[in-house]
């Protein structure tokens, strides 16, 4: 198995400036958790991401985005996604194999790194009716802005055609 090297934001934003997808970006100290990047709030407006890289016991992964604050419950979310039994965290492995991202820095852009449509990308509506949705730019220092329905056009531009369900309570 050949390693693939995972793009760079740069490349992120030339793919996104290809789909004439308007996006801006902020760059900002590292943040690793949703408390950490609270600080942020005031100068990024919009819906702000959490994101959870889980797996089935048929090893289908799944990337869950949703609003910060949201709450998923792990133990019955998997009915609502299609998975094959009750889901567990992926390991940090095969996130960087999927989405070329480390943990800390988990991103629905990370679809642009899954050319082999190994994980299935799951946007929560409730998210999804924010205007702009702020994500990483595939790392941890800094937050991309874009508009929710240019979301979904990056994710089907890149080959996934994500479910838009509510997965949180």
């Amino acid at each position: 198995m050949t390693e693939k090297t995972p793009k760079t934001a740069a490349e992120l934003y030339a793919f996104l400036d290809g789909l004439g997808i308007k996006h801006s970006t902020k760059t900002h100290a590292p943040v690793f958790t949703v408390a950490e990047s609270v600080a942020l709030r005031d100068e990024i407006p919009g819906g702000h991401t959490k994101n959870l890289f889980v797996k089935d016991k048929k090893d289908q992964f799944f990337l869950l985005t949703v609003e910060e604050n949201a709450s998923v419950d792990l133990k019955t979310v998997h009915t609502l996604i299609g998975a094959a039994s009750k889901v567990s965290f992926g390991k940090p492995e095969k996130l960087m194999e999927y989405l070329g991202v480390i943990p800390g820095s988990v991103t629905a852009f990370g679809a642009i790194n899954d050319s082999d449509h190994k994980v299935t990308f799951v946007l929560d509506a409730d998210l999804m009716k924010d205007e702009i949705i702020n994500c990483h730019p595939l790392s941890n220092d800094a937050t991309t802005s874009i508009a929710s329905a240019d979301l979904v056009r990056f994710m089907e531009a890149t080959g996934h055609t994500p479910l838009v369900l509510k997965v949180t309570s």
